[in-house]
């Protein structure tokens, strides 16, 4: 039997359909004489004469055709559910009776002795049962239930025994695919149901309900102390946000050394199916549902172009990278000056994509290195990544601060602007928004030198016409990126701690680094798509809502399987100069406007003159000339509050005292 069914397994599809049509036909005969020997009717013929074999023929066409008319054929009956079986009772009903309705035909012009209802009616059971049976029996083996599974007894039991956690209805395929997989590599142990109302002990496919809520933790840490033995938890897709007790959940399993993933979806189902289980990452424990990309909208935007990013090898650089090789980018040039940020870029990218990769160590505020590389790379698209982001290190290295994050800025532009860039997209902050620090006040100034010049694209710095869109996509932190907390606490908690936090009040922004990349890459989209009319110099990424960091802090500890508080400590030590309890994605002053693409915004601001921002520029260049930290700071504060009154950022017009509330 093994032998045999291994054969028809490796048989071609065509091969097996045409072994199917002949085990029906056949399976036809048997039902037509065992329904006759059931019913003990003697027909008035000889079964092997001329009129009997010609009976059995036209059976066996009649059967064929109709099987196949009904889509018997069609089926792949590895996944067979109850609508096909359902299939063959409707094909063996119209079969009998186009069998019943023939016989009465035939008995109008001759007579025949030993057919009547009752033989018919046993047909009909019979034919559907003998049919149904061996795809019942073949779909009995392929999903493992079987001798074909005990057959394999040795490989289970190097299998990963698992607990589900999810809805029945996935819990039914996982536990389907995880049989078919030769060799089996999970072993679902129990089902942990979070919908209500799920009686204990309930089997789907013979693995039990071993838990329901509100005793799903109860139950895992009874398998983490107890003798039964597990190695994996397996979290249905979705459940972070279905599970008020998800982050405790990953805890108990990591406190007792079980690995943790979640069900993402299916894959290679032509080669028997595979499930794909992602890891558990904090970016899953946020709760912030990612939205898909429009892949396609993008890519036709990034497709085929050169492609400029300045930062490159920063997080959001080397992911704006990645991203625009992956959408098929013609060529991707990174400007920074890390020399070993650069290496690592080169380890994050694939090698299939290094030939269409090259880098140069330059720096941005430098005017002519960043003319040499766009000159030579010839850019359609400049992504504006490089700058300095961390705020108390800033407070003390202001000049650096301004020098990269200004300046640079204000090269970039205007050296992308004389060479005819399409496309120059810069990264903004949150921190831009009612700055209280010199990384927000930077990041503002930068804001403003990208919106004077998309005010102004009919003539560039030079005098001469210029065709570059000019925008700056704002938003919040992005959580794993270099200096984020996430990347703090982690190495805090790896040292065992005391994990640091500077308030228990403070929140934040966070979304995954992928996510806003794609949304960036999205909004010079939408810029290159508005020719004329109402178009944004800023794009605003909707972040949701703000996360405390306290609760970053404790889930995190709680995921590498230790206890806040007790396991790790947590200190508070106090807002640093230049940080805010709460950040905002926009001012009060700006509105923000739907433009028709899911979790990005426009808008709508009021617009410094680009003479005003040179003069302002012009005095900051010479504050921080003579190192004069109060006056650069007091220029940019008033270059921000010239913007809101849309009036003259001379340095004479400033209060002394404007720049000195960092």
């Amino acid at each position: 039997m093994n032998s045999y069914v291994e054969a028809v397994f490796g048989l071609r599809p065509g091969m097996r359909r045409a072994l199917i049509m002949v085990q029906d036909v056949v399976m036809v005969l048997v039902a037509v004489a065992l329904s006759l020997v059931l019913s003990r009717s003697n027909l008035s013929f000889d079964p092997l004469s001329n009129q009997g074999l010609a009976t059995w023929a036209g059976i066996v066409v009649i059967s064929h055709f109709l099987f196949r008319y009904c889509g018997l054929y069609t089926t792949v009956w590895r996944f067979a559910s109850t609508p096909d079986f359902f299939n063959i009772l409707k094909s063996c009903a119209i079969l009998t009776v186009t069998l019943y309705a023939t016989s009465m035909l035939v008995r109008s012009f001759q007579p025949v002795q030993g057919l009547n209802e009752r033989q018919f009616i046993v047909f009909f059971l019979v034919s559907f049962t003998v049919i149904s049976a061996p795809r019942l029996f073949y779909r009995f083996l392929r999903d493992g239930a079987s001798w074909g599974i005990l057959s394999r007894k040795t490989d289970k039991t190097q299998a990963k025994r698992a607990l589900f956690v999810g809805r029945l209805g996935e819990a039914d395929l996982i536990i389907r695919f995880t049989r078919t997989a030769d060799p089996a590599d999970y072993a679902i142990a129990g089902i942990m149901a979070t919908e209500r109302g799920v009686p204990l002990g309930t089997r789907i496919q013979g693995v039990p309900v071993v838990a329901t809520r509100p005793r799903l933790i109860d139950v895992l840490e009874d398998y983490t102390t107890g003798t039964k033995s597990l190695d994996l938890l397996i979290f249905g897709s979705g459940a972070e946000r279905e599970i008020e007790e998800y982050s405790e959940l990953v805890r108990v399993a990591r406190h007792g050394d079980i690995t943790v993933v979640q069900f993402s979806g299916l894959s290679e189902l032509e080669k028997q199916g595979k499930l794909v289980l992602d890891a558990v990452e904090m970016e899953t424990i946020l709760r912030r549902p990612t939205v898909p990309s429009d892949v396609e909208r993008i890519g036709a935007f990034v497709g085929g172009k050169r492609v400029l990013v300045t930062g490159g090898a920063g997080s959001i650089g080397r992911t704006l990278v990645k991203r625009s090789l992956e959408l098929g980018a013609e060529a991707v040039l990174v400007a920074d000056n890390s020399e070993f940020g650069i290496f690592q870029l080169s380890q994050y990218i694939d090698e299939k994509h290094h030939d269409r990769l090259k880098v140069r160590i330059v720096d941005v505020a430098d005017r002519r290195q960043i003319t040499r590389v766009v000159t030579e790379f010839r850019p359609d698209i400049v992504f504006h990544a490089a700058a300095l982001k961390h705020v108390p290190l800033l407070e003390e290295n202001w000049d650096s601060a301004i020098q990269t994050n200004v300046f640079g800025t204000l090269v970039c532009a205007e050296v992308a602007a004389r060479c005819g860039v399409a496309q120059f997209v810069m990264i903004s902050s949150d921190k831009a928004v009612d700055p209280s620090s010199v990384l927000g006040v930077t990041k503002r100034a930068a804001e403003q030198i990208v919106s004077a010049l998309h005010g102004t694209p009919a003539s560039e710095p030079g005098g001469r016409r210029s065709v570059t869109k000019f925008v700056a996509v704002r938003f919040g932190n992005v959580f794993g990126s270099n200096g984020s907390v996430a990347t703090i606490f982690q190495a805090q908690i790896e040292a065992g701690g005391p994990v640091t936090i500077t308030d228990r009040r403070m929140t934040r922004y966070f979304m995954t680094v992928a996510e806003a990349v794609d949304l960036v890459i999205m909004s010079a989209v939408d810029a290159a798509s508005r020719q004329g009319g109402e178009d944004y110099a800023v794009y605003m990424l909707d972040m949701g809502k703000p996360v405390p960091i306290l609760e970053v802090a404790e889930t995190m500890i709680r995921m590498a399987g230790k206890s806040p508080y007790t396991d790790i400590p947590i200190r508070f030590t106090g807002i640093r100069p230049g940080e805010k309890l709460h950040e905002t994605l926009h001012g009060e002053d700006e509105e923000l406007v739907e433009i028709g693409i899911s979790k990005i915004f426009g808008l709508s601001t009021d617009v410094v003159e680009w003479s005003d921002v040179q003069a302002a520029l012009t005095d900051l260049q010479q504050s921080v000339k003579n190192q004069d930290k109060a006056a650069a700071l007091a220029v940019l504060a008033g270059l921000d509050r010239a913007k809101k009154a849309k009036g003259s950022i001379h340095q004479d017009a400033i209060p002394k005292t404007a720049g000195q509330t960092t």
